[in-house]
């Protein structure tokens, strides 16, 4: 697969799939495919497995890999799987390396988790992953404003298979002036922040966006998604409208509840356990009456 289709590839929703976990605690297989599938079967094309969402930070090394390879097998030839790495720079290479050996198309960087992250140690960690597996697409994923466009453009120059970079700072304006000095054409550029910044990171750039949402409801992401193609802002911004107050619940207490309140949802459809491993938590009783109240007026 070439960089140019690597880069098309994130031109998408970019689902990040929920890691279910079994009675016992460990990840549930069939669940976990049966969760694809659903994704898939609606439309669904771009995937990252191990990223947030999936609840990366808590999973242990053979999780990972595991979660890697159950996405494969349930991928078919027209699935772009983007699998999450990162942690310390031995751990992401053999993560890199792990995911390009099971088919990965494309791997998402993790932020470095790590008090003292300099620029030029920023392009030098994501240098060393992405020279580690050449023929591999390769998404930083930018959750700090201080990180400018000169070092994305850096890294680029450096490394050819930085195909796209994901974008987390709620900032359009921001995001505008990184995306331009970078490059923005260089890169495919991914609203990090889901549906809700979606809209305003579109109008200045972006050409995907990700989505934890879509485990729940795919059809209003792909609804989003083909109103931005079209430039229907009014469209966009209907299902925005419908689904702010479900990431808005998602995003209280600095997103403490990101991945409960997705695990939630996907528990009152029935989908899969509610579980959440700790740091995290499951949602209060009045959250989750709350989730209820909003599923019942969706079509999923």
């Amino acid at each position: 697969m070439s960089f140019a289709a690597q880069s098309a590839a994130l031109a998408e929703v970019v689902a990040i799939p929920v890691t279910p976990f079994d009675a016992d605690g460990g990840v549930a297989r069939d669940t976990y495919r049966a969760l694809l599938r659903r994704m898939f079967d609606s439309g669904v094309r771009t995937v990252t497995p191990n990223g947030n969402t999936g609840e990366f930070y808590a999973l242990d090394p053979d999780e990972r890999r595991l979660v890697v390879e159950l996405t494969m097998a349930e991928a078919d030839a027209g699935t772009r799987v983007v699998a999450g790495v990162g942690l310390d720079l031995p751990t992401a290479v053999a993560a890199a390396r792990h995911a390009r050996d099971a088919g990965a198309h494309m791997v998402m960087v993790h932020q470095p988790v790590h008090p003292y992250v300099s620029p030029d140690g920023w392009v030098e960690y994501h240098r060393v992953i992405a020279q580690a597996v050449p023929e591999t697409g390769v998404v930083p994923y930018v959750r700090d404003p201080a990180l400018d466009g000169e070092c994305i453009a850096r890294l680029g120059e450096l490394c050819p298979n930085v195909v796209g970079v994901k974008y987390a700072v709620s900032d359009p304006a921001r995001f505008a002036a990184v995306a331009r000095d970078a490059g923005l054409d260089r890169f495919t550029w991914i609203a990090g922040l889901a549906e809700l910044y979606a809209p305003a990171h579109w109008a200045v750039g972006a050409t995907g966006f990700t989505s934890g949402l879509v485990n729940v409801a795919p059809r209003l992401s792909l609804e989003m998604l083909r109103a931005l193609r079209a430039g229907d802002h009014p469209a966009a911004m209907r299902v925005w409208e419908r689904i702010r107050e479900f990431e808005g619940l998602r995003a209280e207490e600095r997103s403490a509840n990101n991945v409960s309140v997705v695990k939630e949802a996907l528990a009152v459809l029935g989908l899969c356990r509610r579980d959440v491993r700790p740091p995290g938590h499951p949602l209060t009783a009045s959250r989750r009456a709350a989730v209820a109240a909003l599923l019942a007026g969706w079509e999923v």
